[in-house]
């Protein structure tokens, strides 16, 4: 078993931020990386739809013999990874935002966390804020339109740029001196947030704790691909693969999916 891929879905083309993370700590790991774009953003959906949907992308990438999952969106993870771990017989790894981190590390104990509806109105986040940041005060913005604009191809444009000033403004004046990233997409944000941000603001994502987890675990479960060979990297999108390409550079490949 490892030599097979690991699998790797989002909705969407943010978690490639994760993938990159992944792929640079484990360079000789084959992946599948599924983009449910068409779907993009889960934050506002339900529960049962956002259930329905990581079901899905679940089973696609199982069916290609994944020998581990990482559910590269923080929604999914808090709406759906308890019950895909309950059904799944393979290890399966998410991600939530590094609230912990930043909460034990504020000096000013103001902290912004900018994420999507789905993350921010989830259990776990609530328990994960609550645990860790009882002292602290935490301005919640949900980045409504943020991942649409991504997923356009509209990332370095007046429109995001404006849209973000308006999501950071609170959090200015609240004196926070930790932005936390609460969604995949939220990373390929950073040279506009540096702009906007005075500069004591520190940014933390979650991809490279993810990466080592998800390091860990293939150890953990004997499944480290110890061959030193060129990987095979797919990616597949049922959006538009032009996007993708941008975001991943290189050249990589990019197949267009009907799902």
């Amino acid at each position: 078993m490892s030599k097979q891929a690991i699998g790797i879905f989002d909705s969407g083309v943010g978690g490639t931020s994760i993938w990159k993370e992944i792929h640079a700590l484990l360079p000789f790991e084959h992946t599948i990386y599924l983009a449910d774009s068409i779907n993009a953003p889960y934050g506002p959906k339900g529960k049962e739809a956002i259930l329905a949907l990581s079901i899905k992308n679940t089973e696609y990438l199982l069916n290609k013999d994944c020998k581990l999952i990482v559910v590269a969106c923080n929604t999914a993870t808090t709406n759906a990874i308890t019950y895909l771990r309950s059904q799944y017989n393979v290890p399966i790894i998410g991600i939530e935002p590094a609230i912990k981190p930043a909460a034990l590390q504020t000096q000013t104990h103001a902290v912004g966390i900018l994420a999507t509806k789905g993350t921010l109105s989830s259990a776990l986040f609530s328990k994960t804020a609550t645990l860790f940041a009882k002292d602290v005060t935490i301005v919640e913005q949900i980045g409504d339109g943020i991942v649409e604009l991504i997923e356009a191809g509209k990332l370095h444009t007046e429109a995001m740029k404006l849209l973000l000033k308006g999501y950071l403004e609170p959090m200015i004046k609240a004196n926070i001196d930790y932005l936390v990233l609460g969604c995949t997409h939220y990373p390929y944000l950073m040279p506009i947030l540096l702009e906007l941000l005075p500069k004591h603001v520190k940014i933390i994502d979650s991809g490279e704790a993810v990466a080592r987890q998800t390091k860990a675990v293939l150890k953990e479960y004997n499944l480290l691909n110890e061959a030193m060979l060129k990987p095979k990297l797919q990616f597949f999108t049922n959006g538009n693969p032009e996007v993708m390409k941008t975001l991943l550079g290189n050249g990589y490949k990019v197949s267009s999916l009907d799902f």
